[in-house]
């Protein structure tokens, strides 16, 4: 009886959380303008006044430029970062762990603000640069925890290996180190890229006027009304924000069978 009512409660949390998602997407089809039930049918008609939306699809090309550009910012500081940790005995390695994981530790208002509040004493403004550099500092813990998983279960004899042949560090890393980190990089890399296409509270503080990520032109638009539109965004949203980790995922499981059937 006990187990029983754990699976209720579970299956009742699991409802909480996504159901709300699947009303968004199934009201994004919904050929009423008013979303409401019962549907009067299925339309793809918002999603084609979306793409004629002209401040949404702006929206859409910041978000998407200003996630790539954080993913690889994030991603070779990242690397660069966790082969410093891990690979070398630095001076306080543990100290400059702790305070590159700390903006995971931070609630994500408390950083935006004091960024925001110390840029200002520093006498810069808002700009599209501060904004990615928000972007990389809240994102860069993540990806320096999973190449740190992934560089500690790689052999270091396997790269000593390399070099008591003839190879320089720099060769062992892009032919021997690299590819084994691959995954863990490429993982990181879709973690950078889907925290910054769905982060709103940082954006909200560092964008500059006129800049609109997705986000942000959601919250502007909820501002004035529940437009249908607003449905098409979403549910685009939660495409790329789901889709990106799992076809990581599928990377991940597809690069690992290929280097255990070379092993």
């Amino acid at each position: 009886m006990g187990w029983q009512m754990i699976r209720v409660w579970t299956v009742l949390v699991y409802l909480f959380m996504f159901l709300p998602i699947g009303v968004v997407v199934l009201l994004s089809f919904n050929a009423n303008q008013f979303g409401s039930f019962p549907m009067t049918g299925l339309s793809l008609r918002w999603f084609g006044e979306l793409f004629d939306n002209d401040a949404i699809l702006r929206a859409l090309r910041t978000s998407l430029w200003l996630g790539t550009l954080t993913a690889l910012i994030s991603t070779t500081l990242g690397v660069l970062a966790s082969l410093a940790l891990v690979r070398y005995n630095i001076p306080f390695r543990n100290t400059i762990s702790t305070i590159l994981i700390a903006p995971i530790l931070v609630p994500e208002v408390v950083l935006a603000v004091a960024l925001l509040l110390f840029l200002q004493f520093l006498g810069i403004h808002k700009s599209f640069t501060l904004l990615l550099f928000g972007h990389v500092i809240f994102t860069l813990p993540f990806v320096i925890l999973v190449v740190q998983a992934r560089l500690v279960s790689i052999r270091r004899d396997v790269e000593e290996a390399a070099m008591s042949l003839g190879a320089s560090p720099i060769q062992t890393f892009f032919t021997i180190t690299l590819p084994l980190l691959m995954p863990a990089v490429a993982a990181g890399g879709l973690f950078a890229f889907t925290i910054s296409f769905d982060d709103i509270t940082g954006t909200l503080f560092w964008k500059p006027g006129g800049v609109e990520t997705v986000p942000t032109q959601i919250f502007a638009m909820l501002r004035n009304s529940i437009s249908p539109e607003i449905n098409a965004l979403g549910t685009l949203m939660i495409l790329i924000t789901a889709g990106l980790p799992l076809l990581g995922l599928a990377i991940s499981r597809k690069l690992a069978m290929r280097r255990d059937r070379a092993d």
